[in-house]
């Protein structure tokens, strides 16, 4: 219903408008109207669909904290990314670690520059809106108790210290992407990547005051599920619009994306329905989002049959990392940044070197097709990034503290609740 009431028409104007211009200098206007909408969905993706995702499973006193936020990474890494975010993950270099300063504050990029098919200004808009949701997830480690100020330092130099360093090696011309792994949409650079910084920044906050004592219980099991829908919508954007193009490849990394988020939805409840006896809307939204990080490395190599055993995998992993594995090692993930995306990121970069079909994407071949050694190829990738990740993030974390004169909010704060200690704001009224 909202898709038809507003987003079709969009769609159709934008689609309308960009056909307008001539296709020279390289500009295609299908393939611009795209990447366009593509952008729009991704951008939903994180002030919408992540915000309401967390919010939900944040305690109802500190609902309004998760979602201004999660707000907040995106205002900010928005502003980070044109400054120079960009420039550092996709200026030209010489090295295999880093991009250059040459288009800070988007120098040197107009009206008439193209990237591929499409101008590069829409090009710039997409990529942004990866950085956003990428040290948006974070957040889920964090919640309940991490000071607002601390927040927006360490967005700011995440994006830049950590998160525009991978983008480079496996999009901007980097080691990665010199090796030859394969990374459509995000595994390494997003997922991999947040997961990791998610897992660092829960150790060095500490565990909640109560955690494994008391019930945490989430504020709205429904916002949640809302969210996860939207993600799942959001994500035909973030996943088919990496092709940057209009064509079969895009609608190939549509169709898997669906499937693997389907049946990772239905592997999670089923294996909770077995464990626990009861089959979770919680879950089934989980298992959901577990699919959607599995098969964003992968949506733009694989077939249906990859994206099914992907999908399948990643609803059991996922449901491992939340339910079993944070138990046994102790570690406070509020939210499951790490057993979600950390986890199904690492199972999705491995399966792309399993199931890469080269009549998906030419050149492109896994172990099942052929060629084992992608598969060392996707484990230097993953290993590489896990390292970088947590090196880099303990230099962030170390950096943020002494800004912020700490992570952590007070005591008597915590126990009221961030909304009102922090923001003076409340998201119910409860007598």
């Amino acid at each position: 219903m909202v898709f038809k009431r507003f987003l079709f028409p969009l769609a159709i104007i934008l689609i309308s408008a960009v056909s307008a211009f001539a296709e020279d200098g390289g500009i295609n206007s299908g393939d611009t109207a795209w990447i366009i909408v593509s952008a729009a969905l991704v951008m939903m993706m994180t002030p919408a669909g992540l915000a309401l995702f967390y919010g939900g499973m944040s305690r109802y006193k500190n609902l309004l904290n998760t979602y201004a936020m999660t707000l907040a990474a995106y205002c900010l890494g928005s502003i980070v990314w044109v400054g120079w975010g960009y420039s550092l993950a996709f200026g030209e270099s010489s090295n295999l670690f880093i991009g250059n300063l040459s288009h800070l504050f988007l120098n040197g990029i107009d009206v008439n520059s193209v990237s591929g098919t499409i101008p590069t200004l829409i090009f710039v808009l997409f990529q942004s809106t990866f950085a956003c949701i990428s040290v948006a997830i974070i957040l889920g480690s964090a919640v309940d108790r991490m000071k607002f100020s601390a927040w927006l330092i360490f967005t700011v130099l995440w994006i830049t210290v950590v998160y525009a360093p991978v983008c480079n090696w496996a999009w901007g011309g980097g080691w990665m992407h010199k090796i030859g792994a394969l990374d459509f949409a995000g595994g390494n650079v997003v997922h991999i990547n947040a997961g990791m910084s998610g897992l660092v920044l829960a150790i060095f906050l500490g565990k909640r005051k109560g955690y494994g004592k008391e019930p945490m219980i989430p504020s709205s099991v429904a916002f949640t599920a809302l969210g996860a829908g939207l993600l799942w919508f959001g994500w035909f954007g973030f996943n088919a619009g990496s092709a940057l193009a209009a064509d079969g490849l895009a609608a190939s990394a549509f169709m898997v994306t669906n499937t693997a988020a389907a049946i990772a939805g239905i592997s999670w409840l089923f294996v909770e329905w077995k464990v626990s006896g009861k089959p979770t809307l919680l879950g089934l939204a989980s298992g959901i989002i577990a699919g959607l990080v599995g098969i964003t490395p992968a949506a733009g190599f694989v077939s249906i049959g990859g994206a099914m055993a992907i999908g399948v995998v990643a609803g059991a992993l996922g449901y491992y990392g939340v339910a079993i594995l944070k138990h046994k090692l102790g570690y406070d993930d509020s939210l499951d940044a790490f057993g979600i995306h950390g986890i199904c990121g690492m199972w999705g970069a491995l399966a792309t070197g399993l199931f890469a079909n080269p009549a998906v994407t030419e050149g492109a071949a896994g172990l099942f097709y052929g060629n084992p050694k992608q598969v060392w190829i996707q484990f230097l990738s993953i290993i590489g990034t896990m390292a970088f990740s947590v090196i880099a993030t303990i230099v962030v974390v170390f950096i943020t503290k002494a800004l912020a004169g700490g992570l952590r909010v007070e005591a008597d704060q915590e126990l009221e609740g961030l909304d009102n200690a922090l923001h003076g704001e409340r998201a119910f009224e409860i007598e």
